[in-house]
């Protein structure tokens, strides 16, 4: 990948991984090194990506998704409380069982972005705190296994946390990006 070559899903890939980096260094450098790309390329997909973002003429965000991803494997219509949404689900080769969804509001305005169980697939089973490994679960599989689970501010944006309660009646707070589990701590709990 050079500065002025193709951005697509690799480069995509990249970004995600740049995001995941400040909390599982580990396995970013592992997913680096699968992908077969220096941490040098991850940092520029990670500039070119911030540069689209804020352009003056910066596409909007979901036009932005379908040129470097191409069409989405699946659109289907979502209702979200009052809202009908569209959700679109793109393939991730770094995780094969996953997909990366934007759902879009009428008009086009994406509201929520992150990565979603694949239709189809199976997730890990969620019964006890050890269950809980970083790159694992999604947000919506850990707030079904230890409810209730309420969400709080992540402090960046495509950073989620989700306080959910553990088996035996300990807490937990679980750190997300970009909807995959990276962290979590907890109390109490039989788990």
């Amino acid at each position: 990948m050079t500065s002025n070559g193709p951005f697509g899903p690799l480069e995509f890939q990249l970004v995600l991984l740049r995001r995941m980096a400040d909390h599982r260094p580990e396995l970013v450098d592992d997913a680096r090194r699968e992908l077969g790309v220096s941490l040098a390329t991850m940092r520029e997909a990670n500039r070119r990506w911030q540069a689209m973002v804020r352009a003056p003429r910066a596409r909007g965000a979901l036009s932005r998704y379908r040129s470097v991803l191409g069409t989405p494997e699946l659109t289907f219509r979502r209702t979200v409380g009052d809202l009908e949404c569209e959700a679109l689900l793109w393939p991730v080769p770094l995780w094969p069982d996953l997909r990366f969804e934007v759902m879009a509001a009428p008009g086009g305005a994406v509201w929520n972005e992150w990565l979603v169980r694949a239709p189809g697939t199976t997730g890990p089973e969620l019964r006890a705190a050890a269950d809980l490994r970083p790159w694992s679960c999604t947000v919506d599989e850990v707030a079904r296994a230890f409810a209730p689970a309420r969400p709080l501010p992540g402090g960046a944006p495509t950073r989620m946390r989700l306080a959910f309660t553990l088996p035996g009646g300990g807490s937990g707070v679980a750190d997300f990006t970009w909807g995959l589990l990276q962290d979590w701590s907890g109390t109490g709990g039989t788990g």
